[in-house]
């Protein structure tokens, strides 16, 4: 017999009560914690039980990157979506200026713009010269950008879905972890244009023009163009100067409509992207004053198209065909030795015995990656329902060509380095959503995927590698009533297997296979006060198998001489599980609250590092406790709007290699809006207390003042900036 428990008179089993307290119990006990979730909860549950106040009601929000679009609050996973709101409260020009919004999601830098996420906790930091399968995949009107989304430009973008756990059925390989899903604004059947202008400062600006309608009666446009500029907020003052960490961002974007018949819709999407930036962003001293004396760069310039047909000619189903191209060229590259030549001259040092120890040297990555896909989508219509019309069914195939070219320019290489990753993959899928009554439907879906990677590179090195992977969900839901949504899931992902470039190691190390996740979620959405208020809520627990780490492992030569070498391999199991809450409330015609929390607790089992420590039971790299979100909307009037938000995130391990940690941090953003028919003008600010923090840590010697003495070496993220932005429709 199960045991309930009553929560804001909502009947809860006593099983799932216990999972939630033991949940939080492995969290951090920080005051900050304590007092942001209690907030939260208590102004909730206050929600719950007051009578309505207002007329005000939230925006209805859809989600369009599942197999068929679904109202937010009915669908039964855990993903924030954040819409063009939220992007101009926050004035973001690029995803990483936005991410933290929601829960449990982080990203690494070491690079000028976010490239890698994690989401729960799991997700790549970086990549120099081996392969890597990323756990978190990311799509742009369609296109696959999973590895190099530093291009995630925010103007004219309609809304990014943020999918947190597996995504095995409908996304495969590149969603381990979960997927970021951007949509751009579609074209329209009446003109309208858009101007953006914004500056602010470290020499910032801005400018974005759109523009949208009819070219006929069956075909509708849309034309993009978008540069950004900054200096960047790192000084070089061994250059004397202030722009060797700058941005120089363009982006085109072109969509067409076509009402080819009544029976077949097109959508075709071409997009332009050149981001010409420097990196010049680790400092010996910890700051952001650099001494380099070659600066590194940041580019990426990449070509990209997409088609959707849409055609429904058929009797018994909708067939869609998703076609997408993308080619990138890409060049990232540093100064290895963040100095000059002559820092450790006797006359700039004071411990005379490192005098002359200096080094000098840079790196350079250069890649030319083309990716192609290809898919075939039927989905079910009232004429072909299974089971006595209970039952919409999906099937689908996909094919995805992906190849990556790469030259590394090292200054202690004899050679460039040269390497060829070219893999091939083919999917089989399908998904039956099953309404067994008015109120439980029950989903199942299943993904059969394929994957033949072919590397070989410049030291001889040649691999073939072939993986059969399987992913898939069983969801069952349950519509309480119109507002209340629940629903338990297990999902299963994937991600595929690589090798090892490193001629030392044994064969047996050379090749790693796919690493497994299986997650266990309960999820709750309601809509409450007459949709003024909406929370969401899920818990989970994520079961890694065979996750793909760095290891370890002492050689024994034929002299008897040994060799430390570390490895990508297959070395560990893990654990992640967590609490994320997300919500709204229009209390009135002048306040919104909003929120969000996310708790993880995250370990690994049987883990030893590239290091050679062991590592069970220790927390996983870029996973904080806690990650928070609280704003406020202030509108006095229908001319003015007050933006005041706070985004927080516990201190979490840097790497798996070391045990440097982040500091805990709070960032307060405010903006204050004066709105007109036709334009809006705003004055905004983020991190306004000027908060110095890091979003990327390495622990190693590199400073020859001090004899090369291992410590911690940071780069910091974004300090204050501020700006003000016009933004004009016509």
């Amino acid at each position: 017999m199960v045991s309930i428990s009553i929560i804001n008179n909502l009947p809860v089993p006593d099983s799932i009560v216990y999972f939630t307290n033991e949940i939080f119990m492995n969290f951090t006990k920080s005051t900050l914690t304590l007092a942001v979730s209690s907030a939260l909860i208590c102004s909730l549950s206050a929600t719950a039980n007051e009578e309505p106040t207002t007329d005000a009601t939230i925006e209805v929000i859809t989600v369009s990157s599942d197999f068929r679009q679904q109202n937010l609050l009915k669908t039964p996973t855990s993903l924030s979506v954040l819409t063009d709101i939220e992007i101009k409260q926050r004035s973001a020009r690029h995803l990483e200026e936005l991410i933290t919004v929601s829960p449990n999601v982080n990203f690494a830098s070491g690079s000028q713009r976010a490239r890698y996420y994690q989401i729960r906790g799991i997700g790549e930091r970086s990549q120099f010269q081996e392969p890597i399968n990323p756990s978190v995949g990311m799509i742009i009107d369609g296109v696959d950008f999973t590895g190099i989304g530093s291009i995630a430009n925010l103007f004219d973008v309609q809304q990014a879905e943020i999918f947190r756990g597996p995504q095995g059925t409908r996304f495969g390989a590149n969603a381990l972890a979960g997927m970021i899903n951007i949509t751009t604004n579609a074209p329209t059947d009446e003109f309208e244009g858009a101007i953006k202008v914004d500056a602010g400062n470290y020499d910032s600006y801005g400018l974005g023009l759109a523009f949208s309608g009819p070219a006929s009666d069956a075909v509708n446009y849309r034309l993009v163009a978008n540069q950004n500029k900054s200096d960047g907020f790192i000084d070089n003052v061994h250059l004397n100067k202030e722009n060797t960490n700058n941005r120089d961002e363009k982006t085109l974007r072109g969509k067409l409509s076509i009402q080819a018949s009544q029976e077949l819709t097109i959508d075709l999407a071409a997009s332009y992207f050149d981001f010409d930036n420097g990196y010049d962003a680790f400092s010996l001293d910890n700051t952001r004053e650099t001494l380099s004396d070659q600066p590194g760069t940041d580019r990426q310039k990449t070509s990209a198209f997409s088609a959707n047909f849409n055609y429904q000619g058929f009797d018994d189903f909708t067939l869609i065909t998703l076609i997408s191209t993308a080619e990138s060229d890409l060049a990232y590259g540093y100064d290895e030795d963040w100095a000059y030549v002559g820092i450790s001259d006797p006359a700039n040092i004071d411990n005379q015995d490192f005098a002359y120890w200096e080094y000098s040297s840079t790196d350079y990555y250069f890649r030319d990656k083309s990716t192609q896909t290809f898919e075939l989508r039927a989905l079910s219509n009232d004429n072909s329902k299974l089971f006595n019309g209970s039952t919409n069914w999906v099937v689908g195939l996909y094919l995805k060509k992906d190849d990556e070219d790469l030259q590394r320019q090292y200054t202690y290489l004899d050679n460039d380095f040269n390497s060829t990753f070219d893999t091939q993959s083919t999917a089989i899928y399908g998904q039956l959503d099953s309404q067994l009554n008015a109120q439980w439907t029950l989903s199942t879906g299943l993904r059969v995927e394929q994957r033949d990677a072919d590397y070989v590179n410049s030291d001889g090195f040649i691999d073939s590698l072939k993986d059969t992977m399987v992913g898939g969900k069983l969801v069952l839901s349950y519509q309480q009533n119109d507002n209340s949504f629940w629903y338990g899931s297990i999902n299963r992902g994937y991600k595929a297997g690589g090798a090892n470039t490193d001629g030392s190691l044994p064969n047996d190390l050379r090749t790693f296979d796919p690493e497994y996740l299986v997650n266990y979620e309960l999820g709750y959405k309601v809509s409450l006060l007459d949709n003024a208020a909406i929370i969401r809520t899920a818990i989970f627990y994520m079961d890694r198998k065979d996750v793909q780490v760095k290891s370890s492992q002492t050689i024994t030569r034929e002299d008897g001489s040994s060799e430390f070498v570390d490895y990508l391999g297959n070395a560990a199991n893990g654990s992640n599980m967590g609490v994320e809450i997300e919500a709204n409330w229009q209390i009135n015609d002048l306040i919104e609250f909003y929120g969000s929390v996310g708790l993880l607790d995250t370990e690994f089992n049987d883990f030893i590092n590239a290091e050679g420590d062991s590592l069970s039971g220790r927390e996983q790299a870029h996973a904080p406790n806690y990650q928070f979100n609280l704003g406020m909307n202030l509108t006095p009037n229908n001319h003015w709007l007050i933006n005041i938000s706070v985004d927080g995130k516990d201190e979490y391990f840097f790497s798996d290699s070391h045990n440097e940690k982040s500091e805990s941090v709070a960032l307060l953003n405010a903006s204050v809006s004066y709105l007109s028919d036709d334009y809006q003008v705003k004055i905004w600010a983020r991190n306004l207390t000027d908060k110095d923090y890091a979003n990327r840590g390495f622990y190693f010697g590199n400073d020859p003042r001090d004899g090369y003495i291992a410590k911690q070496y940071t780069q910091l993220a974004e300090p204050l900036v501020f700006g003000v932005t016009l933004d004009y429709q016509f």
